[in-house]
Protein backbone atom coordinates (compact mmCIF):
# COMPACT_ATOMS: atom_id res chain seq x y z
CA UNK A 1 0.00 0.00 0.00
CA UNK A 2 2.79 2.40 0.89
CA UNK A 3 4.52 1.57 -2.39
CA UNK A 4 1.44 2.62 -4.36
CA UNK A 5 1.33 5.96 -2.56
CA UNK A 6 4.97 6.64 -3.22
CA UNK A 7 4.72 6.14 -7.00
CA UNK A 8 2.57 9.26 -7.70
CA UNK A 9 4.79 11.33 -5.42
CA UNK A 10 7.88 10.17 -7.29
CA UNK A 11 6.19 11.01 -10.60
CA UNK A 12 5.32 14.53 -9.42
CA UNK A 13 8.90 15.06 -8.27
CA UNK A 14 10.26 13.86 -11.62
CA UNK A 15 7.93 16.13 -13.58
CA UNK A 16 8.84 19.08 -11.38
CA UNK A 17 12.51 18.45 -12.03
CA UNK A 18 11.86 18.55 -15.78
CA UNK A 19 9.82 21.75 -15.75
CA UNK A 20 11.49 25.11 -16.62
CA UNK A 21 12.90 26.89 -13.61
CA UNK A 22 12.97 30.64 -13.07
CA UNK A 23 16.58 31.79 -13.22
CA UNK A 24 17.32 34.09 -10.28
CA UNK A 25 20.65 35.62 -9.36
CA UNK A 26 21.71 34.37 -5.90
CA UNK A 27 23.51 37.66 -5.31
CA UNK A 28 20.22 39.60 -5.31
CA UNK A 29 17.02 39.65 -3.32
CA UNK A 30 14.11 38.48 -5.50
CA UNK A 31 11.44 41.21 -5.75
CA UNK A 32 9.37 40.32 -8.84
CA UNK A 33 7.80 42.92 -11.11
CA UNK A 34 4.89 42.17 -13.45
CA UNK A 35 6.20 44.71 -15.98
CA UNK A 36 7.95 42.45 -18.49
CA UNK A 37 7.38 40.12 -21.41
CA UNK A 38 9.30 37.50 -23.36
CA UNK A 39 12.12 38.68 -25.57
CA UNK A 40 11.22 38.24 -29.21
CA UNK A 41 12.14 39.07 -32.81
CA UNK A 42 11.47 42.57 -34.12
CA UNK A 43 12.42 42.13 -37.77
CA UNK A 44 12.14 39.49 -40.52
CA UNK A 45 15.13 38.85 -42.80
CA UNK A 46 14.60 37.37 -46.27
CA UNK A 47 17.30 35.31 -48.01
CA UNK A 48 17.67 33.35 -51.21
CA UNK A 49 19.38 29.98 -50.86
CA UNK A 50 21.72 30.33 -53.87
CA UNK A 51 21.46 26.57 -54.34
CA UNK A 52 19.91 24.23 -56.90
CA UNK A 53 17.13 22.56 -54.92
CA UNK A 54 15.18 22.70 -51.70
CA UNK A 55 16.60 19.28 -50.78
CA UNK A 56 20.14 20.63 -51.06
CA UNK A 57 19.22 23.62 -48.91
CA UNK A 58 17.55 21.46 -46.26
CA UNK A 59 20.79 19.50 -45.98
CA UNK A 60 22.92 22.67 -45.79
CA UNK A 61 20.69 24.31 -43.18
CA UNK A 62 20.78 21.15 -41.08
CA UNK A 63 24.54 20.60 -41.29
CA UNK A 64 26.99 23.23 -42.53
CA UNK A 65 28.29 25.02 -45.58
CA UNK A 66 31.82 26.11 -46.49
CA UNK A 67 31.67 28.89 -43.89
CA UNK A 68 30.44 26.72 -41.03
CA UNK A 69 27.09 25.83 -39.49
CA UNK A 70 24.08 27.81 -40.71
CA UNK A 71 20.34 27.63 -40.19
CA UNK A 72 17.14 29.60 -40.62
CA UNK A 73 13.75 29.46 -39.00
CA UNK A 74 11.99 28.68 -42.28
CA UNK A 75 12.73 27.45 -45.80
CA UNK A 76 10.21 28.12 -48.56
CA UNK A 77 10.16 25.90 -51.64
CA UNK A 78 9.38 27.01 -55.19
CA UNK A 79 6.00 25.28 -55.00
CA UNK A 80 5.11 27.13 -51.81
CA UNK A 81 5.84 24.22 -49.46
CA UNK A 82 7.05 25.57 -46.14
CA UNK A 83 9.63 23.90 -43.88
CA UNK A 84 10.42 25.00 -40.33
CA UNK A 85 13.93 24.21 -39.12
CA UNK A 86 14.22 26.26 -35.91
CA UNK A 87 11.59 27.26 -33.36
CA UNK A 88 10.52 30.91 -33.55
CA UNK A 89 11.74 31.47 -29.99
CA UNK A 90 15.24 30.17 -30.72
CA UNK A 91 18.20 31.99 -32.26
CA UNK A 92 18.83 30.66 -35.78
CA UNK A 93 22.22 31.29 -37.43
CA UNK A 94 21.19 33.05 -40.63
CA UNK A 95 22.15 36.73 -40.56
CA UNK A 96 25.83 36.82 -39.59
CA UNK A 97 27.61 40.13 -38.99
CA UNK A 98 25.64 43.18 -39.99
CA UNK A 99 23.44 46.03 -38.85
CA UNK A 100 20.01 47.47 -39.56
CA UNK A 101 19.32 50.81 -37.93
CA UNK A 102 20.09 50.41 -34.21
CA UNK A 103 20.05 46.60 -34.39
CA UNK A 104 23.42 44.87 -34.25
CA UNK A 105 23.11 41.16 -33.51
CA UNK A 106 20.40 40.38 -36.06
CA UNK A 107 20.43 36.67 -35.26
CA UNK A 108 19.10 37.55 -31.81
CA UNK A 109 16.42 39.98 -33.00
CA UNK A 110 15.06 38.46 -36.20
CA UNK A 111 13.24 35.60 -37.90
CA UNK A 112 15.19 34.23 -40.88
CA UNK A 113 13.38 32.97 -43.99
CA UNK A 114 15.35 31.20 -46.71
CA UNK A 115 13.67 31.16 -50.13
CA UNK A 116 14.59 28.39 -52.57
CA UNK A 117 16.20 30.28 -55.48
CA UNK A 118 19.48 29.90 -57.37
CA UNK A 119 20.29 33.59 -56.95
CA UNK A 120 19.62 34.64 -60.54
CA UNK A 121 16.02 33.64 -61.26
CA UNK A 122 12.53 35.08 -60.75
CA UNK A 123 10.43 33.85 -57.84
CA UNK A 124 7.32 31.80 -58.75
CA UNK A 125 3.93 33.31 -57.79
CA UNK A 126 3.06 30.30 -55.61
CA UNK A 127 6.23 30.85 -53.62
CA UNK A 128 5.53 34.54 -53.07
CA UNK A 129 1.91 33.87 -52.11
CA UNK A 130 3.06 31.33 -49.52
CA UNK A 131 5.59 33.88 -48.23
CA UNK A 132 2.82 36.46 -47.78
CA UNK A 133 0.79 33.92 -45.79
CA UNK A 134 3.82 33.22 -43.60
CA UNK A 135 4.50 36.93 -43.06
CA UNK A 136 0.88 37.42 -42.02
CA UNK A 137 1.23 34.64 -39.48
CA UNK A 138 4.56 35.84 -38.08
CA UNK A 139 3.66 39.51 -37.85
CA UNK A 140 0.36 38.72 -36.13
CA UNK A 141 1.50 35.95 -33.82
CA UNK A 142 4.89 37.41 -32.84
CA UNK A 143 3.85 41.07 -33.02
CA UNK A 144 6.56 41.96 -35.52
CA UNK A 145 5.95 45.33 -37.26
CA UNK A 146 4.71 44.75 -40.80
CA UNK A 147 7.15 47.27 -42.26
CA UNK A 148 10.11 45.44 -40.65
CA UNK A 149 10.76 43.00 -43.49
CA UNK A 150 14.23 43.42 -44.97
CA UNK A 151 16.74 41.74 -47.27
CA UNK A 152 19.83 39.96 -46.05
CA UNK A 153 21.76 42.36 -48.29
CA UNK A 154 20.17 45.32 -46.53
CA UNK A 155 21.85 44.49 -43.23
CA UNK A 156 25.12 43.18 -44.72
CA UNK A 157 25.57 45.01 -48.05
CA UNK A 158 29.31 44.40 -48.25
CA UNK A 159 28.87 40.61 -47.94
CA UNK A 160 25.49 39.66 -49.33
CA UNK A 161 23.28 40.14 -52.39
CA UNK A 162 20.16 38.23 -51.41
CA UNK A 163 17.37 38.08 -52.26
CA UNK A 164 18.29 38.90 -55.84
CA UNK A 165 17.09 41.71 -58.12
CA UNK A 166 14.09 39.66 -59.27
CA UNK A 167 12.52 39.60 -55.81
CA UNK A 168 9.08 41.34 -55.95
CA UNK A 169 9.33 43.81 -53.08
CA UNK A 170 6.49 45.90 -54.49
CA UNK A 171 4.15 42.89 -54.43
CA UNK A 172 5.03 42.31 -50.78
CA UNK A 173 4.42 45.97 -49.94
CA UNK A 174 1.04 45.90 -51.68
CA UNK A 175 0.18 42.94 -49.45
CA UNK A 176 1.17 45.02 -46.43
CA UNK A 177 4.74 43.91 -45.71
CA UNK A 178 7.86 46.02 -46.06
CA UNK A 179 7.71 49.46 -47.63
CA UNK A 180 7.55 50.76 -51.19
CA UNK A 181 7.71 54.39 -52.45
CA UNK A 182 4.41 56.11 -53.23
CA UNK A 183 4.02 58.32 -56.30
CA UNK A 184 1.78 60.78 -54.45
CA UNK A 185 4.64 61.80 -52.19
CA UNK A 186 6.28 63.52 -55.15
CA UNK A 187 9.95 64.49 -55.47
CA UNK A 188 12.22 65.10 -52.51
CA UNK A 189 12.17 68.70 -51.24
CA UNK A 190 15.06 71.08 -51.77
CA UNK A 191 17.90 70.43 -49.36
CA UNK A 192 16.95 66.78 -48.85
CA UNK A 193 20.09 64.72 -48.12
CA UNK A 194 19.63 61.22 -49.59
CA UNK A 195 22.70 59.79 -47.86
CA UNK A 196 21.41 60.82 -44.45
CA UNK A 197 18.03 59.44 -45.45
CA UNK A 198 19.61 56.11 -46.43
CA UNK A 199 21.13 55.87 -42.97
CA UNK A 200 17.90 56.98 -41.27
CA UNK A 201 15.96 54.29 -43.13
CA UNK A 202 18.27 51.64 -41.66
CA UNK A 203 21.09 50.93 -44.10
CA UNK A 204 24.56 50.57 -42.53
CA UNK A 205 26.34 53.42 -44.29
CA UNK A 206 30.02 53.25 -43.40
CA UNK A 207 31.75 56.59 -43.10
CA UNK A 208 33.16 57.52 -46.48
CA UNK A 209 32.20 54.12 -48.00
CA UNK A 210 28.47 54.11 -48.77
CA UNK A 211 28.77 52.31 -52.13
CA UNK A 212 27.76 48.84 -50.92
CA UNK A 213 24.70 50.16 -49.10
CA UNK A 214 23.68 52.18 -52.17
CA UNK A 215 23.98 49.10 -54.38
CA UNK A 216 21.82 47.10 -51.96
CA UNK A 217 19.27 49.92 -51.98
CA UNK A 218 19.28 49.99 -55.80
CA UNK A 219 18.80 46.21 -55.93
CA UNK A 220 15.77 46.37 -53.66
CA UNK A 221 14.02 49.55 -54.75
CA UNK A 222 15.06 49.90 -58.38
CA UNK A 223 15.60 46.25 -59.32
CA UNK A 224 19.06 47.02 -60.66
CA UNK A 225 22.36 46.45 -58.86
CA UNK A 226 24.42 47.56 -61.85
CA UNK A 227 23.58 51.25 -61.46
CA UNK A 228 26.46 53.54 -60.44
CA UNK A 229 26.73 53.47 -56.63
CA UNK A 230 25.70 57.10 -56.19
CA UNK A 231 22.37 58.52 -55.07
CA UNK A 232 20.51 60.47 -57.75
CA UNK A 233 17.22 62.42 -57.82
CA UNK A 234 15.16 59.24 -58.24
CA UNK A 235 16.83 57.71 -55.19
CA UNK A 236 16.07 60.88 -53.23
CA UNK A 237 12.41 60.66 -54.27
CA UNK A 238 12.22 57.03 -53.15
CA UNK A 239 13.93 57.68 -49.83
CA UNK A 240 11.77 60.74 -49.15
CA UNK A 241 8.66 58.58 -49.60
CA UNK A 242 10.01 55.69 -47.53
CA UNK A 243 10.86 57.91 -44.57
CA UNK A 244 7.34 59.37 -44.61
CA UNK A 245 5.96 55.86 -44.18
CA UNK A 246 8.08 54.85 -41.21
CA UNK A 247 6.07 54.72 -37.96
Amino acid sequence: MKTNLLLPLALVAALSACSPQVVRNPLASWHPSPNHNERGPVVIVLHHTDQDSVEESLHTLSTANSGGKVSSHYLLGKDGHLYQLVEDSRRAWHAGPGRWGPLGDLNSTSIGIEIDNDGDSPFPPAQIQALIVLLEDLSTRLNIPRHAVIAHADLAPMRKQDPNRFFPWQTLAEAGFGLWPKAEHGPAPEGFDPLLALRAFGYPVDAGKPEAAITAFHRRFRGDDQLPPVLDAEDARILHSLLQQLP
